[in-house]
């Protein structure tokens, strides 16, 4: 399987979990087992899960291995502010936190200290194409999505991208599924929130069981219920690696077992699609998801829209 191969599928499961998972967003399990059983088809588009990665993917087609938080800064200036007109449909806090930020005249990595989101899976959910860009090498993929996170994020915001670009990195150098969630583990402390959830949360995968007793256990093991905001990056980037596990790397079984968690579902699906997108490649991705994959429209980053993942996938793999 060719570099290209594992890119185009990394991009596309991401992109394909992300649409899948959206209308599950915020649900609890048992209302998404209560209007779709297992939800298997995509009824929409994507979210700015799949528009920020293709804009992650842009910086790194441009810069490369050189990039630096101060270019990500630049972009966001020149790129996203003057688009924004009116709200930005669908961002996440920590990405409206940094645009503010940004217009106040602030820099890295003080724009991603000032609010009060750094935890936010806003990093971890464009996290891949850091991987796809650093295959083999879990550690430089980490380092490269830390220059992103430094504009957006902090503490364990920051750590769920590093898990998420170093176990693409895996999986696009050919790792099993141990070894991607070793991969994760070790580009983050051993002692952070992010590596404590993702250990708790693959003890629970030890092999066939009961789906709805599994899904609990995960929640009983990750989830902050009592916290009315679902995107929190140790708790999504932990329940994806759980999902990718569960899916034994299967891209169908994996993405559809990620979404059935609910909480941040489309940034669970899109983790759990693009690590298993990346170790089976293009064709490892449904067919009939991928034929609702179209070009992105725009609606939260004006930038990206008519950019398709599987073009930005070519992109990556060629500058490797």
């Amino acid at each position: 399987m060719t570099f290209r191969d594992k890119a185009r599928g990394c991009l596309l499961g991401l992109a394909a979990g992300d649409a899948l998972g959206a209308p599950a967003e915020n649900l609890p399990p048992s209302e998404i087992r209560r209007r779709w059983g297992r939800l298997t088809e995509i009824e929409g588009g994507g979210t700015d899960d799949t528009e920020y990665a293709i804009f992650a993917a842009s910086l790194l087609v441009r810069h490369g291995h050189a990039l630096t938080s101060a270019d990500v800064a630049q972009a966001y200036r020149r790129e996203i502010i003057p688009r924004v007109t009116g709200p930005m449909r669908g961002a996440g806090f920590s990405e409206l936190g940094t645009v503010e930020a940004l217009r106040r005249g602030l820099e890295p990595p003080l724009t991603g200290l000032v609010h009060s989101h750094g935890w936010s899976d806003g990093l971890a959910m464009r996290a891949a194409p850091y991987g796809v860009f650093c295959p083999g090498d879990p550690a430089e993929a980490a380092r490269l999505v830390e220059q992103d996170g430094l504009v957006s994020g902090s503490g364990e915001g920051i750590l769920g991208g590093r898990a998420v670009a170093g176990a693409v990195a895996a999986a696009m150098g050919g790792a099993s599924v141990q070894d991607v969630v070793r991969a994760a583990l070790s580009v983050i402390p051993a002692d952070s929130w992010t590596a404590r959830n993702v250990v708790r949360a693959t003890e629970q995968v030890t092999g066939p069981a009961d789906e709805a007793a599994l899904v609990e256990a995960l929640h009983e093991a990750v989830v902050v219920r009592h916290y009315p905001w679902t995107d929190v990056a140790p708790e999504a980037v932990a329940l994806a690696l759980a999902a990718v596990l569960a899916g034994d790397g299967d891209v169908e079984a994996s993405v559809t077992f990620g979404v059935s968690l609910g909480r941040d579902a489309d940034t669970i699906g899109a983790i759990a699609g693009a690590i298993t997108g990346a170790m089976r490649g293009e064709s490892g991705v449904p067919g009939r998801w991928a034929a609702r994959i179209g070009p992105v429209t725009g609606k939260c980053l004006p930038v990206v829209a008519g950019r398709h993942v599987l073009d930005v996938a070519d992109e990556l793999a060629g500058g490797l």
